[in-house]
């Protein structure tokens, strides 16, 4: 047994592998599908969250590799890798993309070394590393990446494991801080918003039996995380709202993305 191996914990439910039971995966245990089904029976639509927050990736990447000219992304929180993974995106406008993926859940890991594989132009790293551990993010990912140059920092459904609101605003400048004038901020966190009361309901049962626990944040604060930045169009919204190839009904995760 690796090393990674013997991190994975098959009897606890997981965040990553719950997400990936609800967007149609296999890389999923009972213990996942049985809390994913839980949480569901509470909140019926919250496997389109975790479908919607996909799509709003393939739009951002789409947009910064096609419109801005972004050539390099760091994907801190990846999840289980899936269709439409950012440097299958990005590499289909842009072969010489550079992509790293970071992520310190070990199945994870094990599966993006086995199937995250870029165009032999670009090139594809991934690393075992937890965000708050900025400098061994940064000193790692810039073996791959040229920090000098813009890079699209993306931080998808990661943030809301964070739960002291000022660290977590702390971790998003400081990543930034490291990053080249025209660099972009993609996020995207969970809501809690009174015209969704059953998602507070379906997260505090996630939180009393799955690991990590997630915080959930008002839109008002998801929109935080992009001050001094250059917001794109239309803003920080529900992430099945940003760009829509066809209108569809919110969902409780906020997204935007944001230029310095």
């Amino acid at each position: 047994m690796t090393d990674i191996e013997s991190r994975i914990d098959t009897t606890r439910p997981h965040t990553a592998r719950i997400w990936n039971y609800w967007t149609g995966g296999k890389d999923n245990y009972p213990v996942d599908r049985e809390a994913g089904d839980r949480i569901r029976a509470l909140h019926p639509g919250i496997g389109e969250y975790a479908k919607a927050d996909r799509l709003f990736l393939g739009r951002a990447v789409r947009h910064l590799a096609g419109q801005e000219g972004i050539r390099q992304f760091l994907d801190i929180g990846t999840g289980l890798p899936s269709a439409d993974n950012t440097h299958e995106v990005a590499q289909r406008i842009a072969p010489d993309a550079r992509v790293v993926y970071v992520d310190n859940d070990p199945l994870v890991l094990a599966h993006a070394r086995a199937l995250l594989v870029g165009t032999p132009e670009g090139r594809t790293d991934y690393l075992d590393a937890d965000l708050r551990d900025i400098d061994t993010i940064l000193a790692a990912a810039s073996k791959t990446l040229d920090l000098s140059q813009p890079v699209a920092l993306m931080l998808l459904g990661v943030v809301i494991f964070i739960e002291d609101d000022e660290e977590s605003y702390a971790i998003v400048r400081r990543l930034l801080d490291a990053l080249a004038p025209g660099s972009h901020l993609v996020l995207s966190h969970t809501v809690t918003h009174p015209d969704m009361p059953d998602v507070d309901e379906a997260v505090a049962l996630w939180n009393e039996h799955g690991t990590p626990k997630l915080t959930q944040r008002t839109p008002a604060a998801v929109a935080r995380y992009f001050d001094g930045l250059e917001l794109l169009e239309p803003g920080v919204v529900s992430c099945s709202a940003w760009r829509p190839e066809t209108p569809t009904a919110d969902v409780a995760m906020y997204a935007g993305v944001g230029r310095k």
